[in-house]
């Protein structure tokens, strides 16, 4: 198709004869005649100037293509359909009126200003008694989570912490292969040095800013230990923290208790494992049963029933008095060796002794406690069940009985500082440990006033404990944040390891376990952190000695005890 007004349109519609096509095409032609005669002037121009100007190279344009519209264009437009308007209305009826009108006096506008403020005291009373209830309940929950659900939860209670175990066992496979297969070869060159190989670290978020008070592993129950937190300085007391840990999920802890006072002192006991004794800074004690699913302990102190006036230092477990009753003693600053019975739902307090300042002189009643020492540290005989140990903050150790409350049995002279620990052998039944802030260890034979051995260590030594498979290995810890190991039947000197185990620096290492399964141990830091370390095997020979047994152990600590007192011995006589 072709437009009628183009070229070739008129071109083709003169050829067909149309009259103003032919003509309009006749006028088309002469144009482009004329057209081209002008280009053919305008070409010879071009040339006579181009031969006076030298000649350039012609750059080659595109022809340009006018765009044309070929087709005629139209207009058009739509109205689209306007749906109609409606109106909708509504009528409803006024409230009813009612006209009220009244004479009030002063007496009147009194008294109904004392009804509303009663009213409001009354809602306030509501109101904290609603609190309280749900802060005991939000309490109920937080310690026994499974008290408010349903049975199908509490069912896969015991299946889903064994798969949170293997999980955990998963991510910490390499530390739990070490636990189980390491032994550091390089100990057959060492002679008899050994080394302590870091395992899991222990923490927990609420414990942040406590330290570690008390570390002590579970009798019945090797994989399983309680740590304790709470603070040693007397501005910062507040709440404390009792954390139940396994060895088997070193991410989180089993048991959680929280505590209004800091937390002392711990300690299970031997023959019910889930009883836990507890000692605060305030000067109570109490006792949590961790089969209860609860935050409160089942039995606890007061000023009720009686409680000591200062911290408390250390609890200990002993067996059941005549009644059959479950007992422990406590130690507390205040002087007073106190002895706890659990009877029904209440403990009962018996004063055993009271530790007095000038061992000459009988107590002053009077003296409104003023002549009493204070006690920091108590143990019990392993063999001797009336005999125990105290030591003083004054440096000195009493050897006490129960049978006598009013005398000392022995006192030492022991230290120039407070004592931090006394330990008796857990084999030998005349030796034991004790430790202090002068930054000495002393090794003792309970017949003898002077120390069979004496360790200085460098720094104020926190803790010290006997090992439970050997009689002459001992470990302590230091302010420095060091552990030190002895076997006084290899090395009589000095100790066989000395390890800084903290993260940072000026970290405090308070306390020490050891495990009396595994051949590992437990410090614990002034940061809140617990840390397992294994023994090397140079550590623990006597474990691998066929003719390994008590009386062995006996022996060897016997034989030392008389290479020390030969000399003195010989120029006695």
């Amino acid at each position: 198709m072709l437009h009628k007004e183009s070229d070739e349109g008129r071109r083709q519609l003169t050829r067909l004869g149309l009259g103003d096509a032919g003509t309009a095409g006749e006028q088309s032609l002469n144009d482009v005649e004329l057209l081209a005669e002008e280009e053919l002037e305008v070409e010879g121009e071009t040339d006579e100037a181009e031969r006076d100007v030298p000649k350039e190279v012609p750059t080659v344009k595109p022809p340009e293509t006018a765009l044309r519209n070929q087709f005629n264009y139209s207009e058009r437009a739509s109205q689209t359909f306007n749906n109609p308007y409606r109106e909708r209305g509504t009528s409803t009826e006024p409230p009813p009126r009612t006209n009220y009108s009244a004479t009030a006096n002063q007496w009147e506008i009194f008294d109904a200003y004392q009804e509303d403020l009663e009213r409001q005291e009354r809602q306030k009373e509501k109101q904290k008694s609603r609190d309280k209830e749900t802060e005991r309940r939000g309490n109920n929950k937080s310690s026994a989570p499974e008290a408010g659900q349903s049975e199908e939860i509490q069912r896969i209670g015991k299946p889903a912490k064994i798969v949170e175990r293997m999980v955990n066992q998963n991510t910490h496979d390499e530390i739990a292969q070490d636990f189980k297969y390491w032994e550091d070869a390089s100990d057959e060159f060492k002679g008899n040095e050994g080394t302590l190989l870091p395992l899991w670290p222990f923490k927990s978020e609420k414990a942040k800013k406590l330290s570690v008070t008390a570390v002590v592993f579970n009798p019945q129950y090797n994989d399983m230990f309680a740590v304790g937190h709470g603070s040693y300085d007397f501005l910062k007391q507040g709440s404390g923290l009792i954390c139940v840990y396994s060895l088997k999920n070193p991410s989180y802890p089993e048991f959680t208790y929280t505590t209004e006072s800091g937390v002392i002192t711990l300690d299970f006991h031997p023959e019910h494992p889930w009883l836990m004794a507890v000692g605060f800074y305030d000067g109570g004690v109490a006792v949590y049963n961790l089969r209860e699913k609860t935050n409160e302990p089942s039995y606890s102190s007061s000023a009720k029933n009686g409680k000591h006036t200062d911290t408390v230092w250390q609890v200990y477990w002993q067996e059941n008095d005549l009644d059959n009753n479950l007992n422990f003693f406590s130690i507390s600053s205040d002087g007073r060796v106190t002895c706890w019975s659990l009877i029904k739902n209440e403990l009962h307090n018996t004063d055993i002794i009271l530790i007095r300042l000038n061992t000459g002189a009988e107590l002053d009643p009077g003296a409104g406690g003023l002549d009493l020492a204070c006690g920091t540290c108590i143990d019990f005989h392993k063999f001797t069940d009336y005999l125990f140990l105290v030591g003083t903050e004054e440096g000195k150790i009493h050897k006490c009985s129960k049978h006598y409350s009013s005398q000392y049995l022995d006192t030492y002279n022991a230290h120039h500082m407070a004592v931090y620990a006394v330990r008796w052998n857990n084999f030998h039944s005349r030796v034991f440990a004790s430790c202090s802030a002068d930054w000495t260890v002393k090794i003792w034979d309970h017949n003898y006033s002077e120390p069979m051995f004496t360790f200085d260590l460098g720094n104020s030594v926190g803790d010290v404990v006997w090992s439970p498979y050997s009689a002459t290995v001992f470990g302590a810890v230091t302010d420095d944040g060091q552990v030190h190991i002895f076997d006084l039947s290899q090395e009589k000197y000095s100790p066989l390891c000395q390890q800084s185990v903290v993260q940072k620096k000026k970290t405090k290492a308070n306390h020490l376990a050891f495990n009396k399964h595994y051949p590992v141990i437990l410090v614990g830091d002034d940061r809140g952190n617990a840390l397992t370390l294994k023994l090397s095997p140079n550590l623990r020979k006597c474990l691998k000695d066929k003719a390994y047994s008590t009386e062995n152990e006996v022996a060897k600590m016997e034989k030392l005890l008389e290479l020390v007192r030969e000399p003195a011995e010989e120029n006695e006589k």
